[in-house]
């Protein structure tokens, strides 16, 4: 196995059962890559190398006397919003915070399947923004290109995977937020149904749109992930009937009617689909259409989902703002956020509450009317933007950038079914840009088996930043070239 850059997380596990690598070796150097990368990635905020350690010699301990768990082992990472027993759960934020005493239920089954966590990944504050940058932390930048973001706001999750770092992470979506750095760092993420994994020890998460999700190179590897972190606790509010993620990756899906859309949903403010992007996302439909799929364009009837969108999200801002004691140490915008938040959150909440039934018979149309079984669309309007030009915008100016860059992913968060992104190729100065394979509740199986397709046909996982994340060079012509 090289020592640059991480082997996928199967091969991980395959490896470590059949006894030809061990897993102190295997996180002897992760934590080296890690420590590497800090001064150019910088994608981790807390970095557990002794403990690691410790929980490495124990799993080796564990493969010697023959015991088998899917991930025994292997080292992974998680987003700094989910909780790890013994470390601190900043989520972005400036401060101080106590190390907490349990693991988060998604941690508890990553650990009880034998992964390791090595690391809390860097996120901005609270999750709001599609940057991974503040103060906190400073900001971490794009494997691919190292002047621009690997987005957000599981920034860091994704840009520790595409730098080569770790075979995977868990990541959050609340409004895109795996699927958008995924796309704009080369990457499958995963999206599951609400429910899927869960977001104990919060019975639901800002207030139903976010889940927990998987970012890795391949669909096998985020689909294992998946499978591993997948399970309820007993107070969670929302319990989907198991699935088998793995079992997926690889099954044909039979030919599928796909609905391409290529309009962004109606918001206040508006946005417009970039040329290159566009022409990225077309070329995917093109793929699936050669495989045999019938597609076609087709727009979701979205109507005015931003309306029960904003309750929800700022709502979900105020209560977590309300747990944290230094709140003079936030950002303006979250701290404005918060306090929409405490508006909205009586009448215009439960209203926002109740309209997904409606939401879910209106535009579950698609797949139930119109016989569409997966729709297509960009999963942003642009490539990666520049480091900085997000940060020290005033709220106003965050909602135009944010909605202009990213106005196709959050829809799904209030529906709480699934999307995958998949890698779309790269536009201008080799910056990667990403397409979503989306479906209605419970569909991750039909999503992973034609997103593993069109893998299989696109190599997309054979490419990697150049040395691996470390070297940042360009191929000719700007274009990223492999190592």
């Amino acid at each position: 196995m090289a020592a640059d850059r991480a082997p996928g997380l199967a091969e991980c596990a395959r490896a470590l059962a059949a006894g030809e690598v061990t897993s102190r070796a295997l996180v002897e150097r992760t934590l080296a890559r890690i420590e590497a990368s800090q001064a150019t990635v910088n994608a981790f905020r807390r970095v557990r190398a002794e403990a690691a350690l410790a929980e490495a010699d124990a799993a080796d301990e564990e493969l010697a006397a023959g015991g088998r768990r899917p991930l025994l082992g292997v080292p992974v990472a998680v987003k700094d919003d989910m909780d790890v027993a013994g470390e601190p759960t900043a989520f972005g934020c400036r401060g101080e915070f106590p190390s907490l005493p349990e693991d988060g239920e998604a941690v508890r089954r990553l650990r009880a399947a034998g992964a390791i966590v090595v690391g809390k990944t860097n996120t901005c504050e609270l999750g709001q923004w599609p940057f991974t940058e503040g103060p906190a932390f400073g900001a971490t930048r794009n494997p691919w290109h190292p002047d621009h973001t690997p987005g957000g706001s599981s920034g860091g999750s994704a840009a520790a995977v595409a730098a080569g770092l770790v075979p995977a992470a868990l990541g959050s979506d609340g409004a895109g937020s795996v699927r958008i750095p995924a796309s704009w760092t080369h990457l499958i993420g995963i999206k599951p149904q609400r429910g899927r994994i869960s977001t104990w020890p919060h019975a639901e998460s800002f207030q139903g749109i976010t889940v927990n999700g998987t970012l890795a190179r391949t669909v096998a590897d985020a689909a294992l992930l998946l499978d591993a972190a997948s399970g309820n606790h007993e107070g969670d509010l929302h319990r989907p009937a198991a699935i088998k993620a793995s079992e997926a990756v690889g099954r044909d899906p039979g030919q599928l009617r796909i609905a391409l859309s290529l309009k962004p949903p109606f918001t206040a403010l508006p946005a417009r689909l970039d040329p290159l992007v566009r022409e990225r996302v077309r070329a995917v439909a093109e793929r699936l259409a050669a495989l045999g799929h019938v597609v076609e364009e087709a727009e979701p009837r979205y109507g005015q989902i931003g309306l029960t969108f904003v309750p929800r999200a700022t709502a979900g801002i105020a209560e977590r703002v309300g747990a944290i004691a230094r709140q003079d140490l936030l950002d303006r915008r979250t701290r404005d956020a918060a306090r929409l938040g405490r508006l909205l959150g009586g009448a215009p909440l439960r209203l926002a509450r109740r309209a997904e039934a409606t939401l879910h018979q209106r535009i579950g149309a698609l797949f139930t009317s119109y016989g569409y079984d997966v729709l297509l669309a960009p999963t942003t309007a642009a490539p990666p933007p520049r480091i900085g030009s997000m940060l020290d915008l005033g709220g106003l100016g965050t909602d135009r950038a944010m909605i202009a860059a990213c106005p196709y992913a959050w829809p799904w968060n209030v529906l709480g079914w699934p999307g995958v992104n998949v890698p779309a190729g790269f536009v201008g100065d080799g910056l990667p840009v990403g397409a979503q394979l989306l479906g209605p509740a419970d569909s991750e199986p039909l999503l992973l088996s034609l997103a593993a397709q069109l893998e299989a046909d696109q190599h997309w996982h054979e490419l990697w930043p150049p040395a691996g994340g470390h070297g940042l060079t360009r191929g000719v012509n700007g274009s990223p070239r492999t190592s």
